[in-house]
């Protein structure tokens, strides 16, 4: 699995963002903060192998609407033979930005959590725009948007979009990584 994605950091760099899969302690620090006995939908943006997506589906309730959200061809053709059989598992070969379209079409009228690993820094201002926008909107006041990011780079531009961000930061990964937390919560 390393080397498929290593292959595909090579081939598409800004869309990729990362030349390896995300540790098991970065993981561990992204779903932290998931309260699986009380979620119904879990959208999870740029999936890759699975790391986070293995991790997720380990605690969450059998009933939780999973939809995973990749735009790289190769990724998608991965995530959908792990979890082709999954009825509650929505594999999709798309941006992120389209994410109301995915919500609308499932019926889902509540999203508790969007979990992403796209790399923000490298994509452009107007696709990182649009992915916020969308977010928030299917997230409302009451869900959660954790992310990882290798820098600080977008933080301004993300508070444009959530009040409160937790910070906290995983050096057990390559490279090492932040986890931002974020909520519109009052």
């Amino acid at each position: 699995m390393k080397v498929k994605f290593l292959i595909q950091y090579l081939l598409h760099p800004r869309a990729t963002g990362a030349v390896l899969p995300s540790s098991q302690n970065l993981s561990s620090k992204i779903i932290k903060n998931i309260d699986f006995k009380a979620c119904d939908c879990i959208v999870e943006f740029g999936p890759g192998t699975g790391v986070f997506t293995k991790e997720i589906l380990n605690r969450c309730k059998k009933d939780t609407t999973i939809i995973l959200i990749e735009y790289n061809k190769e990724f998608y053709k991965i995530l959908k033979k792990k979890y082709y059989y999954m009825e509650n598992v929505h594999v999709i070969n798309d941006s992120a930005e389209n994410i109301n379209h995915y919500i609308n079409k499932y019926g889902i009228n509540n999203v508790d959590y969007v979990v992403s690993g796209l790399p923000f820094a490298s994509l452009p201002k107007d696709m990182t725009e649009k992915i916020l926008v969308n977010t928030k909107s299917v997230l409302g006041h009451k869900g959660t948007f954790i992310m990882f990011q290798y820098t600080k780079l977008k933080m301004s531009l993300i508070r444009d979009y959530f009040k409160n961000i937790n910070i906290s930061r995983e050096l057990i990964n390559i490279p090492p990584a932040y986890v931002f937390t974020c909520t519109n919560k009052l």
